[in-house]
């Protein structure tokens, strides 16, 4: 396993920049291995599902031809404030763009990720990371609470982590599936963090889309179930709009699609004040 040191013992903090170029440059021909070192055949299968997936979602009719996503997100999320100085983290991030000063890091090799690793065992020194973005990751990890483990390690004091997990949502296997949380256990899961906030990402009506394409595909003979899959969703997307209203109601919790959570990891003096 190859573990990259981002951390520095001078005053100064380091530049985010700088450590995602020496990142790159120690990483090299290793970055399409996974760094945790024990790949299996069945997991390269479906990493490689997984590429192929995101490679299908590059192209130009694919683009073309996407219909808008059958979701409205809450406009009330809290997510990662502003942190000016110091190397931040994206988990998961293969195929998207990320924002400036963030490492990408994913399980398999994609244009744009700067680290493959396993974020069971991340490459990286304690208290060495200020801000960590995980957003619709921890349902594809085995262990989940290694992962939370982690982020706490090597978040510094008064870090911030925002996390996104599915509730009511269709099994999807990138490249598995595991888990679910309601807001109780995901409040449970992240209990060693201060939650600043926590609450629904989408709501109810997102479930019931999800749901509806996913039977529209699964009832479609195999040749045609994208095209089914497809021309549903262009059909029922503008449905998406009633969670604007739903999402304002208690009950949303009940049938929500996705949670959030945005957690700060307490500084050693504050919690001790706050056990006295």
């Amino acid at each position: 396993m190859i573990v990259i040191s981002i951390a520095s013992k001078e005053p100064h903090v380091p530049n985010p920049y700088a450590i995602l170029n020496r990142i790159r440059l120690e990483v090299g021909a290793f970055g399409m291995a996974d760094a945790s070192g024990n790949d299996t055949n069945s997991q390269a299968t479906h990493k490689d599902a997984m590429v192929q997936r995101y490679l299908r979602r590059q192209s130009l009719w694919y683009r073309l031809l996407r219909p808008p996503l059958p979701l409205i997100a809450n406009p009330h999320e809290s997510s990662l404030p502003p942190v000016k100085e110091g190397p931040k983290l994206f988990v998961g991030g293969a195929g998207q763009a990320t924002q400036p000063g963030f490492l990408n890091l994913d399980l398999v090799y994609f244009p744009g990720v700067d680290l493959v690793a396993d974020i069971e065992c991340l490459p990286f020194r304690d208290d060495s990371i200020v801000a960590i973005e995980c957003d619709a990751v921890l349902e594809h990890v085995r262990r989940p609470s290694n992962a939370i483990f982690e982020f706490a390690r090597v978040l510094r004091p008064g870090g911030f982590l925002h996390v996104v997990v599915p509730f009511c949502h269709p099994f999807h296997e990138y490249p598995r599936d595991y888990q679910r949380w309601t807001i109780d256990g995901l409040r449970e899961l992240l209990s060693e963090f201060e939650i600043i906030d926590i609450g629904l990402r989408t709501g109810p009506t997102t479930t019931l889309l999800s749901f509806m394409l996913e039977y529209a595909k699964m009832i479609s003979p195999r040749p045609f179930r994208k095209v089914a899959y497809g021309v549903s969703c262009w059909l029922l997307w503008p449905l998406r709009y009633l969670d604007v209203w739903l999402m304002q109601r208690p009950e949303a919790t009940i049938m929500g699609n996705h949670v959030y959570a945005l957690l700060r990891k307490p500084i050693p003096d504050e919690r001790h004040a706050h056990d006295c």
